[in-house]
């Protein structure tokens, strides 16, 4: 399949994820998977039907990988607030790191899938709860330990700070600035008081 012989189809999608998040879906070409993936284009036709289908899988590679760190956060935390802190600013930073990326790739890939697979939004949807569900433990075990107040109630308080996000995330496409980011989170940060 490819030139090599030696070709590792999640080692690929690892090293093209990049070339999306730079360039856009319109802006990579086939010719440039092929040449960053070393393979020709049978095989990759072979490995990933297509370029829309490759994209899918690069953004569903991304937002695992994001997930799986964001819930070792949680799961490890002695202390909540400060866990809860470095989720949101991961959370944050990955789309002020490359503020076009998800809507750039996946976005320009058509966002409905082939059909033979979730949807763009559903992954993302997934995604979502995952992150949901792990900061509402979290909060759930913190507030067993006494470090939340009795009247919080874990689930409210995790869709709260995930609402807040994506809120910033709308907010963050007017480019307001990291002082804005700052004063808002700080804010947010008052909601397990």
């Amino acid at each position: 399949m490819g030139r090599n012989g030696d070709f590792d189809v999640g080692r690929s999608v690892d090293r093209a994820m990049d070339l999306f998040w730079r360039r856009g879906y319109t802006g990579t070409s086939l010719q440039d998977l092929l040449d960053v993936l070393s393979i020709g284009s049978l095989g990759f036709y072979a490995a990933f039907g297509s370029k829309e289908q490759f994209s899918l899988r690069a953004l569903e590679r991304r937002s695992a990988l994001q997930v799986e760190d964001l819930v070792k956060i949680l799961e490890h935390a002695a202390e909540i607030r400060p866990a809860v802190r470095q989720v949101l600013v991961a959370m944050i930073e990955a789309d002020r790191a490359g503020p076009s990326r998800d809507s750039g790739a996946a976005g320009e890939a058509g966002g409905d899938g082939d059909g033979a697979g979730p949807s763009v939004a559903e992954r993302a949807v997934a995604a979502m709860c995952r992150v949901d569900s792990a900061l509402a433990g979290a909060l759930d075990q913190a507030k067993s330990r006494g470090d939340l107040p009795p009247g919080k109630a874990p689930v409210e308080l995790a869709r709260f700070l995930i609402a807040f996000v994506q809120g910033l995330r709308v907010v963050g496409r007017a480019r307001l600035g990291r002082s804005f980011v700052e004063d808002a989170l700080a804010v947010a940060m008052r909601a397990p008081d």
